[in-house]
């Protein structure tokens, strides 16, 4: 049998963070993150920057989030099923303009201030260039998005990480682990040996990819863009990734351009 069973290297899970507002307290987040080798996605209000001490500066921005991912939380981190159309494609495009002329890389992923949207936003996102957005929906799940515009996490940091870390290694193949939050409410709520607990309990898995947001939805979008023959017995890889399937039980690497026989 052939199927999507393995993430980028042959991992068979997955697990990524996501932290919004660009708050002072992302220095101290980032820092236990590289020290346990995870990976974050930070989105970002850019007025916000050099704002005050509270907030991160524009001068410490590439070297801050190296090895992350900057992704656009609004201009304002305005409530963006509330503005007229104008308004709306304003602050995520010069949001979006503002943090590439920063991090020197296209920004394709956002999430959603306030947790707000509706259809008129969603329908927007796609000719702004937004790949992907995070609501703040609890799925108490492991599951990829069945619409990476809708991308709801797995849960918040508060909400009981530390025994879902057991549930996660009991997780079936291609689950993913997304934990969002603020990381000033670390500082407010004086529990940072949580994300450190939780860092030190799920670091260094081997059958773990810790990737960023876009990371993943490159690869899978990428591994959904896999052509196969009527039979199975070849499969192309059009795109520019290394890709990983399963066949029978055992992972597959379908590198980048080329075609496989299997």
């Amino acid at each position: 049998m052939i199927r999507f069973g393995f993430y980028k290297d042959g991992k068979r899970k997955c697990m990524t963070f996501s932290y919004d507002d660009n708050r002072k307290e992302e220095r101290e987040l980032i820092r236990i993150f590289n020290e346990y080798g995870m990976k974050g996605t930070f989105h970002i209000n850019s007025s916000t920057l050099d704002k005050n001490d509270n907030f991160i500066t524009s001068a410490e921005l590439p070297e801050l989030y190296k090895g992350h991912e900057v992704a656009v939380h609004g201009l304002t981190h305005p409530w963006l099923d509330k503005l007229p159309p104008e308004e709306m494609t304003y602050e995520i495009l010069e949001d979006r303009r503002r943090l590439e002329a920063l991090c020197g890389y296209p920004v394709k992923g956002m999430s959603y201030p306030f947790g707000s949207y509706d259809r008129n936003v969603l329908n927007a996102l796609p000719a702004l260039g937004i790949k992907y957005s995070r609501t703040i929906v609890t799925s108490n799940k492991f599951e990829l998005p069945a619409n990476f515009l809708e991308w709801h996490p797995t849960c918040h940091h508060n909400n009981d990480i530390l025994n879902r870390a057991d549930l996660f290694k009991k997780a079936r193949p291609m689950s993913i682990f997304y934990v969002w939050g603020h990381s000033f409410e670390f500082g407010v709520q004086n529990n940072w040996d949580l994300i450190k607990s939780f860092c030190e309990k799920t670091a260094g898995d081997p059958d773990v990819w810790y990737a960023t947001n876009v990371e993943i939805y490159d690869y899978i979008t990428a591994l959904r863009a896999l052509q196969f023959t009527v039979d199975k017995t070849l499969v192309y890889n059009p795109t520019a990734l290394d890709l990983w399937i399963e066949k029978d039980g055992d992972p597959v690497k379908i590198p980048a351009g080329k075609t496989v026989k299997l």
